[in-house]
């Protein structure tokens, strides 16, 4: 009986001291609203708290702490992931069920998710997914662990990372399955040893998170190995220029491409741009050149730190650039003859099968894979810091990123995204995620239809016929 007295007090205890604190801290939580609700609606409109309110709702908190970033610092300040504007996406086009009109596929179909990347070059790249990582530069952005990281993951599902502008890491093609190296402005990187371990190059002309705007990365931020890897004086700037030096016209680029194909045996040898107003003579310049594929960087994409207003003001949206490079390219009679691959706000499976079905060959993935990578690592940062501490090579937090739980979590990610593409593939009553068109497709708006040539959602499908009789 004395036992069960003492295992009911112990189970009461936590109770009542719940209560005491609850009667004792109501009357000072209710004399505090009272105060301050008192103060909101009697002071002068100079003067009230809520004149804080009613300015970021005319100007958003964001900008307010950006202006003060400025302020503090007097100069150029470098916004992480690319631009927070909301852009014209794929969110206005949906995928039209197959039922009747077109019968799904069966549930034990196996979808057939191969991609090739310049199918007319010596040595095509083939990968298991039309899915890539896009280039995150080692030093100049990412730490090794990350790009070591990124290897193993891409290896595991049969697909390819990209090792972006910054140094190259012999460990990182060691483990890499397809690596995809970037020939650029910059003076390291562009050595024969390393292009001829290249599964393909593509030739960074600009991006979508920085255009072509030179960048600069200080000494403080760019010390140990990298800056060994990179070349780079003890106190010397990394400077990325963003033009080749040796270029005086747009015709050059065809030199250096048949220069690489040269080089590298014939793999794959394509170009990267971002996308502007003159995309359609951009193109041509890389097709008179003899490109294999053509990489473009739509305005939502990311990037390690750029000018706020690079990323927000210059650059088309993604799915402007992708309708207007596929009409190009087939126009020109080079589609399935070109590869065209296309990234900036790419971060879901759906929004990976619209690109597709609009006419890409393959999409690039980039802020999506890197916050998968560092998964539950958060923790190891939150709240006091942001992840970015764990993931650049310059974060206080590096060397406490986790190479092989990313590796892992990054694998997990991307079969999780092919096999949502499958199940959608399926769902339209086909086999093969290249078979997937804009028949595929219906717009819920007009401007996306417009854009698109995808027809509205509203209108009744013209070619619909009765089969029945009539009784």
């Amino acid at each position: 009986m004395n036992e069960f007295l003492v295992i009911g007090a112990l189970l009461l205890s936590p109770l009542l001291t719940y209560v005491i604190v609850l009667l004792t801290i109501r009357p000072l939580i209710k004399r505090a609203t009272s105060s301050f609700t008192k103060i909101l609606m009697g002071d002068p409109y100079m003067e009230n708290v809520w004149e804080m309110v009613s300015a970021f709702t005319r100007i958003s908190p964001r900008i307010v702490v950006e202006n003060s970033l400025r302020a503090a610092e007097g100069k150029i300040i470098d916004r992480p992931f690319g631009s927070p504007r909301k852009f014209l996406n794929f969110d206005g086009l949906v995928f039209s069920p197959a039922q009747l009109a077109i019968f799904p596929a069966k549930e034990d179909a196996k979808v057939e998710m191969k991609t090739v990347i310049g199918p007319l070059a010596k040595k095509p790249l083939t990968i298991d997914m039309p899915v890539l990582l896009g280039g995150m530069a080692y030093g100049l952005g990412v730490s090794e662990q990350v790009r070591i990281a990124q290897a193993w993951g891409t290896a595991v599902v049969g697909t390819a990372c990209n090792i972006g502008e910054g140094g190259f890491l012999q460990e990182e093609r060691e483990r890499a399955k397809h690596l995809i190296v970037q020939y650029h402005t910059a003076n390291w990187g562009k050595n024969a040893d390393v292009l001829k371990q290249a599964d393909a190059v593509e030739i960074h002309i600009g991006q979508g998170a920085s255009a072509a705007v030179p960048a600069r990365i200080s000494p403080e931020f760019l010390q140990g190995k990298a800056r060994d890897i990179l070349g780079l004086k003890p106190d010397e700037t990394a400077v990325i220029p963003r033009r080749f030096n040796e270029w005086n016209s747009p015709n050059d680029l065809r030199k250096v491409v048949k220069e690489l194909k040269q080089l590298t045996g014939g793999v794959p040898i394509g170009i990267k741009i971002c996308a502007s107003n003159r995309l359609e003579e951009d193109i041509e310049y890389g097709l008179l050149a003899g490109v294999d594929f053509i990489s473009i960087d739509g305005g939502q994409a990311g990037t390690k730190g750029s000018a706020p207003i690079i990323q927000d003001d210059f650059g088309l949206p993604t799915i402007y650039a992708l309708t207007r490079a596929v009409h190009y390219i087939t126009k020109r009679e080079m589609k399935g003859k070109v590869s065209l691959l296309i990234g900036g706000g790419i971060n879901t499976p759906g929004d990976a099968l619209k690109a597709l079905a609009l006419g890409a060959d393959a999409v690039y993935i980039g802020t999506a894979a890197l916050w998968a990578m560092t998964h539950t690592q958060v923790v190891k940062t939150i709240p006091f810091e942001p992840p970015t501490v764990l993931a650049f090579y310059s974060g206080r937090m590096a060397d406490q990123f986790n190479k092989e739980e990313a590796a892992y979590y990054l694998s997990n990610f991307l079969t999780s995204f092919s096999e949502e593409i499958q199940v959608a593939v399926k769902g339209l009553g086909k086999t093969n995620v290249h078979d997937v068109n804009k028949s595929d497709l219906v717009a819920l708006d007009e401007t996306t239809s417009k854009i698109t040539k995808v027809p509205l959602a509203f209108d009744p499908n013209e070619t619909a016929h009765m089969t029945g009789s009539k009784n």
